[in-house]
């Protein structure tokens, strides 16, 4: 009896094991389906049913996972899983997990980490034509990118040495123009000190010439120079019978006299006087006495 419910257990335990695999083979079926159709979220639940739920551990299922994650876009979940998978026993997981951890590292432009990762599936499986293609392609393009660092800075370089060499000579040329200028201004001070004292000289020789003859004549030159000419002595004495003429005027306007009248009056006083001479000429002289002398 005893020996009946042993062999029960068995066969029950053996029908729950194998309704198991047989889901979990399912789920597995059903995950490939959905990520070859396209439909990665369907297969990442698949997937995430079978760690989580069901609790299956198994390398494929989590580099599968990884990629449905990859073509979601999940950067960060994808890495997560491809990193849990590098040290997997099976080879071909191992190298196509670093394979694609290349690529993201490639993609965020970090080319040598991503050169590293391709180099370790190479080493993993050096049958993964991919990831050696993606290795030697991103070789080639470092090393030319080297090269063109390298012949940048030596243009870097050769740039600025150029500057460095057109701003000496610029120096050089500026100091050179600022030594002839100076060199000009000096040659220029010099002719004008010369100008200067020969124009001295001439007029002493003109101030001596006119002392001498200052000498000779007995007079300044400066008072002969003071002297009027006739015609300005002339024109004065215009100017100021001119202005006698004017002051009469005003005067005659002040007494409220005409120039005519004015004038009838100076005649008549000038007949006046003319009678008064001419009466004193008519009176006799006192005759001298004889018997004085005439001094």
């Amino acid at each position: 009896m005893k020996y009946l419910l042993t062999i029960l257990l068995v066969v029950a335990s053996s029908w729950t094991d194998l309704d198991k695999i047989a889901k979990v083979n399912k789920l597995k079926k059903e995950a490939k389906t959905a990520y070859n159709n396209g439909n990665y979220q369907k297969a990442l639940d698949n997937y995430l049913y079978l760690v989580d739920s069901m609790q299956v551990e198994d390398d494929n299922i989590m580099l599968n996972m990884a990629n449905a994650y990859y073509k979601l876009k999940d950067t960060t979940n994808a890495v997560n899983n491809y990193q849990s998978v590098v040290d997997s026993k099976d080879n071909i997981i191992r190298s196509v997990a670093q394979q694609q951890l290349g690529v993201i590292a490639n993609r965020s432009k970090k080319f040598k980490e991503a050169l590293e990762h391709f180099k370790e599936a190479l080493k993993a499986d050096p049958a993964n034509e991919e990831a050696r293609y993606n290795y030697e392609l991103l070789k080639k393009v470092l090393k030319e990118q080297e090269e063109q660092n390298k012949d940048q800075k030596n243009q870097d370089k050769q740039d600025q040495e150029n500057q460095d060499q057109q701003k000496k000579d610029q120096q050089k040329k500026d100091q050179q123009k600022q030594e002839q200028q100076k060199k000009e201004d000096q040659e220029q001070q010099q002719d004008q000190e010369k100008e200067g004292k020969g124009d001295e000289k001439e007029d002493q020789e003109q101030q001596d010439k006119k002392d001498g003859e200052k000498k000779e004549d007995g007079k300044p030159k400066e008072e002969e120079k003071q002297k009027p000419e006739d015609g300005e002595e002339s024109d004065e004495k215009n100017k100021d019978k001119q202005d006698q003429m004017s002051s009469a005027s005003d005067k005659l306007q002040e007494m409220k006299i005409s120039e005519e009248k004015a004038k009838m009056i100076l005649e008549a006083l000038k007949n006046k006087e003319i009678q008064y001479y001419q009466q004193n000429k008519r009176k006799a002289t006192k005759p001298r006495e004889s018997d004085k002398p005439d001094w």
